[in-house]
C-alpha cells in the first residue's frame, strides 16, 4: 500500500520548514524595533506589538530582552545536546511576540579562544579561517532549527567592530578608580571614578592614598614609602600621576599565574584540572610571578555580593557567587617574627574570623609563596635549638629546606594542594613568631595547604578547632589548645562546633564562659586597643588576570614608551580597533614543556613590525612599543548583551535610549538587565561575575543606566547519552551498538561497556541535528527536547523516542490536511460543548505553563486536545484555530503552514495567543469525599466554586451523613472545599 501523497513526512517538513523559513528571512518577521536610531521602525509587522502610539515606536511598547548565553563556535559544529537552550529561548520568544511584546532575541558567537588557536599552531591555518567556517557552520545549523533570531543584531566577538568596543571598555575601566565613599546614582557608598577626578583629589588633599591603599589593599610605588599625605599636597604633577595609577581599576604587577609552558600561555583556575594540568592538551602547570594585566574586581566585592539579593537568580546560583566572593568579616593581626637574618624586627599578618581563639594557636604557618621568604638567604643559617628532626625535611639548614619546599609546592595545582584528603606536608623556616595575646612563642612553618592568594597568606594555627590544623599538628607532633569546650561525648580531634569558651585569659582579658560572638567581639577590640590587631574585612576573591600570552584575542589598546617602559599609554579612540597583525608562526617560542622557568614569548612579540611603530599622541611623532599579550576570551563575553541593543552603531557603545528601554531599571524598582538569561550552570561564576563587573563600572561612569546585566537567569539542564567502551577502553560508534536480549551490549560481535553522561564527539555519542532533520524534520526535533523533561534537569537521549513527538505533529496535521487529497478537514459548524471545554482548558493550562517555562507539560496537554479533537471526527476550526496557535511556539514552522492553509495570510508569529473563557475552564462538577472519624463515608457531586459554609451545609443535609453520625455529638467539621470535608465526632 503506498503512503498518502499528503501526509506529514520528514521530506514535506523539510520543504514547510525550508519555505518558511526563507518568508521569515525575507519579511524580517523577527527584527525588534529600538527607540532610535538605524534600527527603529523598520519592521511594519510590529504594529501590532507596539502599542497605541501614533509614531510607530518601540517607546511605548512592552518589551522583553532574551538571551543565550553564546557559544564558541566549534568545528566539530552542534550536537541535539546544544539546542535545548536554544529552542527554549525560542519559544519564549515566540510566545512573547504573540503576547504582544517588542521581543529582542538573536545570537552572537564567542569566537576568541584557544581551541582556534592550537589548531593553527597545529595545520597553519589562520584562527580567523577557522573560526568563520565553524562561525558559518553553527549559523547555518541554528537557522535550520527555526530559531526566531534578529539576524541584524547577530555577531561575533571577533567583529572588527566589536574588538573596538571591547578595547573602549578595558580603556574606560584603565581610565576609573574606585572611590570607597563616593554614593552611586543607587544611593549606596562606593563608585568608580574617572582617574583625572583622583589626581584632582590627591592634588587637594582631600584623599589619603595612604589610607585609601591599605583599604583596598593596593601597593603604592616604592618612591611613596614612609611618605606622608602632607608630602602628597607638595608633589609634582609626575608624582601626583604616579601616585594615582596606582589605583587604576586595570593595573599591571608582576602577580603569581598559573603558568602552562606546553601551552606557552598562563591559564585561569578553571582551565587548570585538579592534577595540576592544562585542561587542554593535559600539559603541567607551574605556579610563578609574571607580568601581567589585572583587574581590580576585588573593589567591587561588596556591590557585588550585595546585589545578588536584586536580581531574580537561582539561590545556587546567588549562593556559589557569594562563596567565590567570599567575603568574611574578623580581624587582622600583626605576630612579630624573630630570626630573620636581614630584618630581625619583621612582622606578619593574620587574618582570623576567631580572634577569640588567638589563645589556642600553637603554630604558624605561611604560604611558600609568602614575602617573609622570598629571599630565603633572610632566613636564620642554622636550624635554632631543639627543632625536632621531623620539622626539617632533612635539609641541613632552613634556607635549604625552605628552597626545596618552595620548588615542589610550585608544581602543585590549587585544588591539590588545599584537598582536605591530601596528608599535610610542610617544613619549618626556622622562625619564631611571638603569640601577641599571651607572649607565647611560636614555630613558624611553610606548608602548601595555605595560599598566598587568600586571607594574607599566612594563618594562626589552632588545631584544637581546625580539621587542617590538627592534621598538621598530628604530622609534626605540635600542641593542642582547646579554647572552646567540646561536648561530653567528643570523640577526639578538631572540635568545630559551638561551646563556651575555655582556656582563653590573660592578665588583662578573661573570655572563659562567653559564647563565641561575645568573645569575638572582645577579643578583636582588645587586639585593637593594644595596638596588635584590628576590626578587617576579607574576600576570598582575587583580582581578575587578565592577560593571555596568544595571539588570538583582542589586543591590548596601549603601548609604551622606551624611555618609561613601565608605564602603559592608551590609544585615543581614533586609533580603534587595534587589529592582530598578520604572523606567520601561531605557537609559542621553543621551550620545555615541563620546564617551569621557561620565558613566554608571545606570537606578537615577534611581529616585530607590528609591535614597534611610530604614532603621534600628541607629541609629535615617536617610537613606541605595544603590549604583546592578548585579552583573554572571557573578554567579549562581559558586554555582548549591550552590543545587541546597538549593533550597528559606530560612534557610541550603545545609544543612552535604546539601553534605557532594553535593559533599564524595572517598574518593580529592580536593577534593571535582560529580562530572562539561559545557559549552563558551568558559568555560574565566573562569566556572570565578570559581566556584572564591567557592567557596574559602565554604570557608574554613566555609560548604562541599568546596575545589573542580567536580571532572570535560568539554568537548564542538560541532555546526556550512553556510551560504550570496548576491553581495551575505547570508545565505540553508539549507534552501532546492539542491545542484547540478556541485558549486554555487542559492538561488531564483540561485548561493550555502557556508561552514562554527557554528549560529545570524542565519546562516539553525539548525534548531530543534521540527521535529526532529515529524518524527522526541525519541529518534531523541537517538540521532542521540549517534552522530554523539566527544562532545568538533565534528561538522557532516546533516539527511538522522537518518533513519538513525530506522531503527535502528524496527527495534528491530520486535523486540517487531509492525507489522500490536500484538502482542508475542519469543520466550521459550532463545537460542541465537551469540546469547547477541552480546547479552553487546554488554553487555560497551557497558558500557565508557558508562562512558568513547563514546555514539557504544556505539550502533553496539547497532546490531549489533539487526541480529544480527533476523536470527534470532522474537528471544529474554532477549536482548531487555537490549537494551531498554541503550538506555533514549539513547532512554528508546521503552525504556520496549517496557519495560511486555515485561510490567514500573515504570519503567525504576532497574531495575539488565545485567551481562556474561564466559565469553560472550570469544571462542570466535582467529587467531594466525606471523612468520619477519618474514614470515607459518602461522596457527592458538587459545584467547583462552591463556598465552604455552603459545602458543609450540604454536606450536613445528606441523609447518608446524619445515618452515620446518629447517635454521635460532631465536634468539629473540616472543610476543605470543594474536594474534601472531615467531620469529627
Amino acid at each position: 500500500m503506498s503512503e498518502a501523497p499528503y501526509r506529514y513526512t520528514a521530506a514535506v517538513a523539510d520543504e514547510i520548514e525550508r519555505r518558511w523559513q526563507q518568508r521569515w528571512d525575507e519579511d524580517g518577521t523577527f527584527y525588534a524595533d529600538n527607540p532610535v536610531g538605524e534600527l527603529r521602525g523598520e519592521v511594519e509587522s510590529l504594529e501590532q506589538a507596539v502599542s497605541a502610539s501614533a509614531a510607530g515606536s518601540a517607546e511605548s511598547a512592552e518589551k522583553m530582552y532574551i538571551m543565550d548565553m553564546f557559544p564558541y563556535p566549534s568545528g566539530a559544529g552542534l550536537h541535539v545536546g546544544h539546542p535545548l537552550g536554544y529552542i527554549a529561548t525560542d519559544v519564549v520568544a515566540r510566545h512573547q511576540r504573540m503576547m504582544g511584546k517588542n521581543v529582542l532575541y538573536t545570537m552572537g558567537y564567542d569566537a576568541f579562544g584557544l581551541p582556534a588557536e592550537q589548531y593553527a599552531v597545529q595545520t597553519g591555518t589562520h584562527p580567523r579561517t577557522t573560526t568563520e567556517s565553524n562561525v558559518a557552520n553553527m549559523r547555518r545549523q541554528l537557522h535550520r532549527l527555526g530559531l526566531s533570531h534578529d539576524s541584524r543584531r547577530s555577531l561575533a566577538t571577533t567583529d572588527p567592530e566589536f574588538v573596538k568596543w571591547t578595547q573602549w571598555i578595558f580603556l574606560r575601566i584603565f581610565d576609573s578608580w574606585y572611590d570607597p565613599e563616593a554614593p552611586n546614582a543607587d544611593g549606596v557608598t562606593g563608585k568608580a571614578r574617572p582617574i583625572a577626578e583622583l589626581r584632582d583629589e590627591l592634588r587637594s588633599g582631600a584623599v589619603d592614598p595612604f589610607a585609601l591603599a591599605d583599604r583596598q589593599g593596593i601597593d603604592l610605588p616604592e618612591a611613596w614609602a614612609g611618605r606622608s599625605p602632607a608630602d602628597v599636597t607638595a608633589a609634582s604633577d609626575a608624582e601626583i600621576s604616579q601616585l594615582a595609577d596606582a589605583f587604576r581599576l586595570t593595573y599591571i604587577s608582576e602577580t603569581p599565574v598559573n603558568w602552562c609552558p606546553g601551552l606557552g600561555t598562563v591559564l585561569a583556575n578553571e582551565e587548570v584540572t585538579a592534577e595540576g594540568r592544562s585542561e587542554r592538551g593535559n600539559f603541567p602547570v607551574f605556579t610563578r610571578r609574571l607580568r601581567q594585566w589585572n583587574m581590580r574586581i576585588t573593589a567591587f566585592a561588596d556591590r557585588l555580593i550585595d546585589d545578588l539579593d536584586r536580581v531574580d537568580w537561582p539561590e545556587s546560583i546567588r549562593s556559589m557567587q557569594r562563596n567565590w566572593i567570599g567575603r568574611s568579616h574578623g580581624a587582622q593581626i600583626t605576630f612579630p617574627a624573630v630570626g630573620l637574618a636581614v630584618d630581625p624586627g619583621a612582622t606578619f599578618d593574620v587574618f582570623t574570623t576567631r580572634a577569640d581563639t588567638l589563645f589556642g594557636a600553637t603554630f604558624c604557618v605561611l604560604s611558600p609563596e609568602h614575602g617573609l621568604l622570598q629571599d630565603p638567604s633572610a632566613l636564620p643559617a642554622a636550624w635554632p635549638e631543639g627543632t625536632k628532626a621531623s620539622w626539617t625535611g632533612g635539609a641541613a639548614t632552613p634556607r635549604e629546606a625552605v628552597d626545596a619546599y618552595r620548588a615542589r609546592a610550585a608544581a602543585l595545582g590549587e585544588d591539590e594542594r588545599t584537598a582536605d584528603d591530601r596528608e599535610k606536608t610542610g617544613v619549618f623556616t626556622g622562625l619564631i613568631a611571638t603569640n601577641p595575646m599571651d607572649g607565647r612563642e611560636l614555630p613558624v612553618f611553610t606548608a602548601d595547604y595555605v595560599l598566598t592568594g587568600y586571607g594574607t597568606g599566612a594563618i594562626m594555627a589552632v588545631p584544637a578547632e581546625d580539621v587542617r590544623d590538627h592534621a598538621f599538628a598530628t604530622t609534626f607532633d605540635l600542641p593542642v589548645i582547646r579554647t572552646v569546650q567540646p561536648p561530653a561525648d567528643f570523640e577526639g580531634g578538631a572540635w568545630t562546633g559551638e561551646g563556651e569558651k575555655i582556656n582563653s585569659t590573660n592578665a588583662d582579658l578573661d573570655l572563659n564562659g562567653l559564647d563565641k560572638d561575645e568573645a569575638k567581639t572582645r577579643a578583636t577590640q582588645y587586639a585593637s586597643d593594644k595596638g596588635f590587631g584590628r576590626a578587617r574585612t576579607t574576600y576570598r576573591l582575587r583580582d581578575w588576570l587578565f592577560s593571555r600570552q596568544r595571539y588570538w584575542g583582542e589586543p591590548f589598546p596601549v603601548v609604551y614608551d622606551p624611555e618609561n617602559p613601565e608605564v602603559p599609554i592608551p590609544l585615543p579612540e581614533s586609533m580603534l580597533p587595534l587589529d592582530l597583525p598578520e604572523v606567520a608562526d601561531f605557537s609559542p617560542k621553543t621551550f620545555d614543556p615541563q620546564d617551569a622557568d621557561t620565558e613566554p614569548q608571545t606570537p606578537l612579540s615577534r611581529a616585530t613590525e607590528w609591535a614597534t611603530v611610530e604614532l603621534d599622541l600628541g607629541e609629535g611623532l615617536k617610537t613606541y612599543h605595544r603590549e604583546t599579550n592578548t585579552m583573554p576570551q572571557w573578554a567579549g563575553s562581559s558586554w555582548y548583551h549591550l552590543r545587541y541593543i546597538d549593533p550597528t552603531e559606530h560612534d557610541v557603545l550603545v545609544r543612552r535610549e535604546n539601553e534605557a528601554y532594553w535593559l533599564g531599571a524595572r517598574e518593580d524598582g529592580g536593577v534593571g538587565g535582560v529580562d530572562l538569561y539561559v545557559g549552563g550552570v558551568e558559568h555560574a561564576v565566573l562569566h556572570l561575575l565578570y559581566a556584572r563587573f564591567w557592567h557596574k563600572v559602565l554604570f557608574d561612569r554613566g555609560d548604562v543606566s541599568s546596575q545589573e546585566p542580567f536580571h532572570r537567569l535560568f539554568n537548564q539542564g542538560y541532555i546526556q547519552a550512553y556510551a560504550y567502551t570496548d576491553s581495551r577502553g575505547v570508545y565505540v560508534p553508539a549507534e552501532e551498538v546492539v542491545a542484547e536480549a540478556d541485558g549486554t551490549f555487542t559492538y561488531q560481535g564483540e561485548s561493550v561497556a555502557q556508561e552514562y553522561g554527557k554528549m560529545g564527539k570524542s565519546l562516539k555519542n553525539a548525534v548531530a541535528p543534521d540527521d535529526m532533520y532529515e529524518e524527522y524534520g526541525a519541529d518534531t526535533l523541537r517538540v521532542y527536547e521540549m517534552s522530554m523533561g523539566p527544562l532545568d534537569l538533565s534528561r538522557p537521549w532516546e533516539t527511538r523516542a522522537v518518533v513519538g513527538s513525530q506522531r503527535f505533529l502528524q496527527r495534528l496535521w491530520r486535523l486540517v490536511v487531509d492525507e489522500e487529497s490536500g484538502d482542508l478537514t475542519v469543520s466550521n459548524e459550532p463545537a460542541a460543548l465537551a469540546t469547547k471545554q477541552a480546547t479552553h482548558r487546554a488554553i487555560d493550562g497551557v497558558s500557565r505553563d508557558m508562562a512558568q517555562m513547563h514546555f514539557n507539560t504544556a505539550i502533553a496537554k496539547l497532546i490531549e486536545l489533539v487526541n480529544h479533537l480527533t476523536k470527534v471526527g470532522t474537528a471544529p476550526r474554532e477549536a482548531v484555530e487555537p490549537l494551531v496557535l498554541m503550538v506555533s511556539p514549539l513547532a512554528p514552522h508546521l503552525a504556520e503552514e496549517l496557519w495560511s492553509r486555515l485561510g490567514h495570510e500573515e504570519s503567525i508569529s504576532r497574531v495575539a495567543y488565545p485567551v481562556a473563557d474561564p466559565e469553560l475552564v472550570k469544571a462542570d462538577m466535582v467529587t467531594c469525599v466525606i471523612q468520619v472519624k477519618g474514614k470515607v463515608r459518602h461522596k457527592i457531586e458538587v459545584d467547583p466554586e462552591i463556598s465552604e459554609a455552603d459545602l458543609e451545609a450540604r454536606v450536613m443535609a445528606e441523609q447518608r451523613v446524619q445515618e452515620v453520625l446518629e447517635g454521635q455529638t460532631v465536634r468539629k467539621v473540616i472543610v476543605r472545599a470543594p474536594k474534601i470535608v472531615n467531620i469529627v465526632v
